[in-house]
This record gives C-alpha cells, structure tokens and sequence, in this order.
C-alpha cells in the first residue's frame, strides 16, 4: 500500500535523502504482509513466485487499527489505533503505540507505553531520519509530531511554536524526500445537506528538528473542486504524484529544489474507466508508484447504496485499480488500465519490493444484487501479479470476515 524506495536523485546537484521507512534497496531482505481487522493486526509471509500470503500471528493493539508506518531501520513499527471511526464518529481512546518486530518472522511485540493522542488519527508516518512521528488527524483536521526515543519507543509530543494550518479533513501527512519540508494533505468535503463544499489544498511545510512552520498552501483557484487525499514521490525524479478522492483524478506537481511543490499541477488526468458514467459516492484512493518508477496505481473507489426490496444494496460504480504508465521524461501519466477489484471498496493496497506482486485489502462486505436476489460481496485481499508493462493480471482472492468492525489498513514492511 505505500511501498516507498531509496531516493537516489532529487534534483541534479542536490544531496540524496535518506531512503523512506518503506524502501527497500535489495530484493533479497524478506518482506511481510501485514493487514488490520478492527484491533487485531495479523502478520503474512508473502510467496512472490506462487503469489501467496500465509498467515504467522496477530496482536491486539489498544484500539481498532488506524494506519501504521515502519522505522528507517525496520526493527519498529508505529500503530496509531482509535475507538472512533468513519462517519466522524469521534470515539475517546486514541493512541500511538510503538511494536518490536522480530527480523527473523516478522512477529510484533509491544514497546514501550503508548502516547495519548488528541482525538482520532487518520494517518501516521517517520520522518526520513528515523527521529519523529508525525501523525494527522481528520477532525478537528490537524497534526502532531512526538520524538521517537533512541531506543524506539514513542517520546513526548514536540511543542510547536505556531499551530501549523490544519486544512480541512487532513489525510496524510509525510515528510519529503530531503526531509526538509513535510506536505498535509487535506481533502476537504463535497456540498452536503445544504452545506457547502470545503476547500481541499496540500499543506506545505518546513520542517526542523520537528517543529513545522507554514510554508505555502497548494490548491487550484480557491480549492474547491480539489480533493485531494493520498500522495507518493517519485524515486528518481522531482515528481509528486497525487491522488484527488473527491474527483477522482491524478495531478502531478513538480517537487522544488527547497521542499516546496510548484504552484501549478504539471498534469490531471482522470483515474476512472467511464468519467462519462460516474455514479454518486466515486472516489479516489490510495496511490504508490512502482519501484521502478515506471507506473503509478491509484485505487477507485465506490460503496454507495440504493434500496431494494427494503434493502440497501451497492448501486454501482466503479471498484478497480488504475494503472498509469509515467513518461520518464515529462512525468506526464497515462492511463493503461483500470482491472476489477472483485470486491468492494479497496482502502488500502501495497506492491512489494520486487515489484511483481499488488496486494489490495477491501474495507468490509457490501450487500449486491444478485439475479432477482441480494448476496453479499464479501470484503478481502486481492492479490495481481504486475507484469513487465506495469499491468495487473488477478491470482486470487482471499475472503476476509471482518465481523462488525473495519479492515481498515494493510501494506508490506521489508525486514532489517
């Protein structure tokens, strides 16, 4: 779901960052699958060449599992798990937890106490030196930074002199590759119930010794019209490619020299098969780019209802993943396929470090029409092989039951 590789060359001239948490510089060190139902997080030994995931253990995290994000150095991994929830449901317990992993099996430990957080966390990510966790949070839209201890452990929340701007509906925040700069991406809202629509923008900001300082605030005309949600670095290249939910569309910004984003996308494009036919509840999601460089993935998205037979069933749209090759000289994308996700809503998805296999999670089942009936399409992890041209080919689906409660992340950790 957010495979990230080490950053070789920003700009001609500039210093390399360190690699992301994510990358992974060999093919030969072993990666995991790891994937949340509610509060339990289970752990997969992926087989690349039979296109499998094998299940090794689960721990229970203080609350139902948020995101996650590993250290630099692979031996920890950051939880941040809330008992509130989609819908704006506020919930009272939140917290980041820091987990051991084992090099060896990939099994998780807790470390450390977890650290209070100040309302539900939608997102949480390491800055590129390993020294802080940064966390967003949807509503009140904000962001936190705590250090991380030398022994990785979760320590203190960094004062910040200035509140930095927030947004509104904050859904991922990441440090860039030079770590100078962290960017906020905030979604905004459609018009609902005669409210009108909230501007979305990408939140730039300095970043120092864990203070973040207001630097720009990025957005077509006034933001509105512009949902942004997820976005991914290119490995090599100035490119920041980003994933607009509310429009379902991909934009390409330039990444400056200092940090900074440039004012203007330098492409959009649209992430769905038939824009023409777009049904009410269509959104973008997650999006990573191949370790190569070469492709850029971007889930599309739709649960939406209608009733039948007093039921409320999917009313249709559009569930797949979009592919896009990237020119290697312009950065411009181009769509070459959107495959069937074979379930309903995928949250979350992850490519490993070879670059041979997608895995998608689906957030939970989904009542659908079936001949005269109604079934149900069953939440779970899809997993495609990725050929040479950067398309998908489906392997299998492994059905998940998530109960009452979410599948709410996924994504792979190469091991130290």
């Amino acid at each position: 779901m957010m495979t990230r590789r080490t950053f070789t060359a920003l700009l001609a001239g500039s210093v390399a960052a360190p690699a992301s948490s994510w990358a992974q510089t060999t093919a030969k060190a072993k990666t995991m699958y790891y994937a949340s139902v509610g509060p339990e997080l289970g752990w997969y030994d992926i087989d690349v060449a039979e296109a499998t995931l094998n299940a090794r253990g689960t721990v229970t995290v203080p609350a139902n599992v948020q995101y996650l994000w590993p250290h630099p150095s692979k031996q920890y991994l950051y939880v941040v798990s809330s008992d509130g929830g989609p819908g704006l449901i506020p919930g009272s317990k939140h917290l980041a937890s820091a987990f051991r992993i084992d090099a060896g099996s990939g099994a998780l430990q807790p470390h450390g106490e977890p650290q209070a957080l100040p309302s539900r966390p939608i997102h949480v990510s390491v800055d590129r030196t390993g020294n802080f966790l940064l966390t967003a949070f949807n509503h009140p839209s904000a962001v936190t930074v705590h250090r991380i201890n030398q022994d990785g452990t979760v320590g203190d929340r960094v004062n910040q002199p200035a509140k930095p701007d927030g947004g509104i509906f904050a859904h991922q925040i990441l440090t860039t590759p030079s770590n100078q700069s962290a960017i906020l991406v905030t979604r905004g809202n459609n018009a609902e119930g005669g409210k009108p629509e909230d501007p979305g923008a990408l939140k730039v900001y300095g970043f120092k010794d864990g203070v973040l300082t207001d630097r720009a605030s990025i957005a077509p005309g006034n933001g509105l019209g512009f949902g942004p949600r997820h976005l991914d670095f290119h490995p090599t290249q100035p490119w920041v490619f980003v994933s607009v939910e509310r429009q379902s569309q991909l934009y390409v910004y330039r990444l400056e020299a200092d940090g900074g984003l440039s004012r203007d996308p330098m492409f959009v494009k649209t992430a769905l098969a038939e824009p023409g036919n777009a049904r009410p509840a269509q959104a973008a999601g997650a999006i990573h780019i191949h370790p190569n460089g070469r492709f850029v993935y971007v889930t599309n998205r739709n649960s939406g209802l209608v009733e039948q037979d007093g039921k409320k069933v999917f009313g249709g749209g559009e569930n797949n993943v979009a592919v896009f090759a990237i020119d290697q000289a312009t950065g411009e994308p181009t769509l070459i396929q959107n495959i069937d996700a074979r379930t309903n809503h995928l949250r979350t998805f992850a490519i490993d470090p070879t670059g041979r296999l997608l895995v998608a999670a689906s957030i939970q089942p989904i009542a659908v029409r079936e001949g005269n009936g109604i079934g149900t399409l069953a939440a779970g992890r899809i997993v495609y092989r990725i050929g040479d041209d950067g398309k998908l080919v489906f392997v299998r689906k492994y059905d998940v039951d998530t109960g009452k409660v979410l599948q709410f992340w996924s994504g792979m950790v190469a091991l130290a």
